[in-house]
């Protein structure tokens, strides 16, 4: 009992946190299997590790260490162990077993053969024919590593996972043990803030707090030890006595844990009170694209969603995108994120500083550190520096050092050095363009137009006025920042522009558009209902400069929709992929006969509704019909025919309403000559579209008259002169 071999075990990953804590309370330990730690101790270092360790799995004693070959030999080797000075006659002795890249590879035999041999050491000990295990328990193991057998006696019983505090479950939970290491593997202290903002039931407040607290994590439970007639009770009790001591008092500043479902966060409060810390954090419902502190120098730990289950791979996906906008609104704090997610530094755009790999359960993770600026010291400021590159080197054993943080720059964001030359650049081409421009809306009764049009190369932006606001659209353009360093960098071309511009900083709105396969000129992006009512034209519209890619009125189609004002006189008109229906709106202050508008949205039939009552137009007088244009014109009622068509398709539409996508390339000529069996002699089809790489097979066209006039409908305003492509087309002939 003086000198007594020990075991902390632990999940693999977690060996140098289980090293790093055993030695603060003056333990020097060693590595001598993956997931093993072994180091000595007396009787009352048993109950000691059981109640402190919060990051090992369980404490056994080693018995022997040995090779074992062949049955006999282990037979012979655990013979010869002093079972008797732990298990008395009666003891209860289970035994478990396992075997890697070794001869015996049957656990089952090996632990028939360790019971036998234990059972008959005891026997001969205790001098007994029959060994009732009646009494106390001790769970003996068998570990075979590459013919190295461990023997071994177990101390705790029910996992040091078990704290006693979550005796209720959420969906996914974090073990207690791993969301320990994790706190423990950052850079947190208990004087800076830190949010969880994935908390789930809480596990990783709850640990924190309780490390912040000084609270043994084995407090409030027994552990199989207890029993044993070799240690006395008072042992265990001198522990206990001695942790409640060393309890800090409450945290300050308070953890901060959130979460989008009150159901977890409910169990999050319940276990933190039950372990003792429902003071030290505060649960907050929230969405983790609301995160943000205005705190400094804090830490970011988190276990979010790995998308496991069917369904949810896309939204998981989703927030793993938009990370490194979240998280750059906190620019002096370090993150800490344990994933399952395989590509996970591709999706956020840029490589950890350190990574480890871990275990969730069964679920092989990485753990990724992201380390924002030190603290200052007392008296000291901090300067942010430009973004640099980032020390991508896989974690080691020295994960507690802090002097490999990047010393001033943010771990997500920040501005790299040329930034500022940009954004000089871009506010004098702003102003050049406004001042050229400031006459010309003027006199032509513009309320909305292009200020901007990627007019330098390095910031492919559009800027739009709409009148006293201001809507900036990025195109998607290669470029050497991280997705963090980006969000930032074009946070401060807003800045420059709402400046420059004299135009209200809250009313100046910026959107990314990142071409991909079915993403949509009209896919939602908000939810703000920053809707708001501009004019053109003598018109109202309504737009909305926040919640979708587009805003509701292409001002390029200005010029376009005169001329369908123009020829609407006495006409009946159809506007196919309506969208908002600016152009049904300008066909009925045409004075046309019918305006059939088509969209297969309800959102932008009501949207168009809307524009025909801002204009005082009777909206009953006119059709509006919820239908894919495709199978509107395949579909058609007969003997209902058109003078005028509009047709502005989208390039690409995989819309689940459809039975197929819809590819204007591919299917312009059917779409164009289905619509010319609806028109009339000499019926007119403005036809438009904004792909850039557009072929159009006019030869496959029948019947009819083709002109293109691209460049009498790109207003004066665009500096790209091929922002769409446009033709009228009449139809000659005989009527089909």
């Amino acid at each position: 009992m003086d000198k007594l071999n020990l075991i902390a075990t632990a999940t693999f990953g977690l060996e140098a946190v289980v090293k790093r804590e055993l030695l603060d309370m003056g333990v020097h330990s060693r590595v001598v299997r993956p997931g093993r730690i072994a180091f000595e101790g007396e009787a009352s270092t048993i109950f000691r590790m059981n109640t402190w360790l919060r990051s090992a799995e369980r404490i056994l004693i080693c018995l022997g260490q040995f090779q074992a070959k062949d049955f006999g030999e282990l037979f012979d080797r655990t013979y010869a162990l002093p079972w008797e000075n732990w298990l008395g006659a009666d003891a209860n002795f289970p035994v478990m077993g396992r075997s890697i890249r070794s001869q015996l590879s049957s656990v089952p035999a090996c632990q028939k053969i360790l019971k036998k041999a234990v059972a008959t050491k005891l026997q001969a000990a205790h001098h007994q024919e029959t060994l009732p295990e009646t009494g106390p328990k001790y769970t003996i193991e068998v570990a075979l590593l590459e013919d190295q057998a461990m023997l071994t006696i177990d101390t705790t019983g029910i996992g040091l996972h078990k704290r006693g505090y979550r005796q209720l479950m959420g969906p996914a939970p974090l073990r207690e043990t791993l969301a320990a290491a994790m706190v423990q593997l950052s850079f947190w202290k208990p004087d800076r803030p830190l949010i969880d903002p994935f908390c789930g039931s809480g596990t990783i407040p709850i640990e924190a707090a309780m490390i912040a607290r000084n609270i043994a994590p084995g407090l409030n439970r027994t552990f199989t030890a207890e029993d044993w007639p070799q240690l006395p009770r008072s042992l265990a009790a001198a522990v206990r006595e001695e942790a409640r001591d060393l309890i800090k008092p409450n945290l300050e500043p308070r953890i901060i844990g959130t979460d989008i479902d009150e159901r977890v966060l409910s169990l999050a409060r319940y276990h933190a009170k039950l372990a003792g810390v429902e003071k030290d954090i505060h649960f907050q419902q929230l969405s983790f694209s609301e995160l943000t502190s205005k705190k400094e120098f804090g830490c970011v730990i988190c276990n979010p969603p790995y998308g496991e289950r069917i369904g949810e791979r896309e939204d998981v996906r989703y927030i793993y995108r938009t990370m490194p906008d979240v998280l750059r609104r906190l620019t002096t704090w370090s993150h800490y994120i344990l994933t399952a997610w395989p590509d996970f530094e591709d999706l956020i755009g840029q490589p950890a500083n350190r990574r480890r790999k871990l275990y969730n359960g069964n679920i092989e993770c990485t753990y990724y550190q992201f380390h924002g600026p030190r603290p200052p010291k007392p008296g000291q400021d901090v300067e942010q520096k430009p973004a640099k590159s980032r020390d991508t080197s896989a974690n080691t054993d020295e994960a507690f050092d802090e002097e490999d943080s990047l010393k001033n720059a943010p771990a997500f964001g920040g501005l790299k050095i040329n930034a500022a030359k940009q954004a000089e650049m871009f506010a004098n081409r702003l102003a050049k363009n406004a001042k050229h421009l400031r006459k010309w809306p003027t006199k032509q009764g513009i309320t909305c137009y292009r200020v901007y049009d990627r007019d330098i190369p390095e910031i492919p932006l559009a800027v739009d006025i709409y009148e006293d606001r201001l809507h900036i659209a990025e195109y998607d353009r290669p470029h050497d920042r991280t997705v963090g360093e980006h969000g930032d960098w074009l946070d401060l071309l807003a800045k420059t522009a709402s400046d420059t511009l004299s135009i209200d900083r809250k009313k100046v709105f910026m959107k990314r558009r990142e071409r991909q396969l079915g993403l949509s000129q009209y896919e939602k992006v908000d939810t703000t209902g920053n809707a708001f009512t501009v004019n053109e034209g003598g018109l109202k519209f309504k737009v909305n400069l926040a919640d979708y890619l587009d805003t509701g009125l292409f001002l390029d189609h200005r010029i376009t929709r005169s001329m369908v004002r123009e020829a609407s006189e006495n006409k009946n008109v159809l506007n196919l992929f309506a969208y908002t229906g600016s152009f049904s709106v300008y066909a009925a202050a045409g004075q046309a006969r019918t305006v059939t508008t088509v969209d297969m949205s309800n959102t932008y039939l009501d949207w168009a509704r809307e524009n025909f009552s801002l204009n005082n137009f009777d909206s009953a007088r006119f059709k509006f019909i919820r239908d894919d244009a495709m199978a509107f014109l395949k579909f058609h009622q007969p003997g209902e025919h058109y003078d005028l068509a509009i047709v502005d398709p989208p390039t690409f539409s995989n819309s689940k309403k459809t039975e197929a996508d819809f590819d204007i390339q591919r299917d312009h000529v059917e779409m164009l000559n289905n619509l010319l069996k609806l028109m009339t002699p000499e019926g007119v089809i403005f036809f438009s579209t904004n792909f850039r790489r557009f072929k159009f097979n006019e030869e496959e066209i029948h019947s009819t008259n083709i002109r293109e006039i691209s460049k009498q409908t790109v207003p004066p305003d665009f500096r790209n002169k091929r922002i769409h492509r446009c033709w009228r087309i009449v139809k000659t002939g005989i009527r089909q």
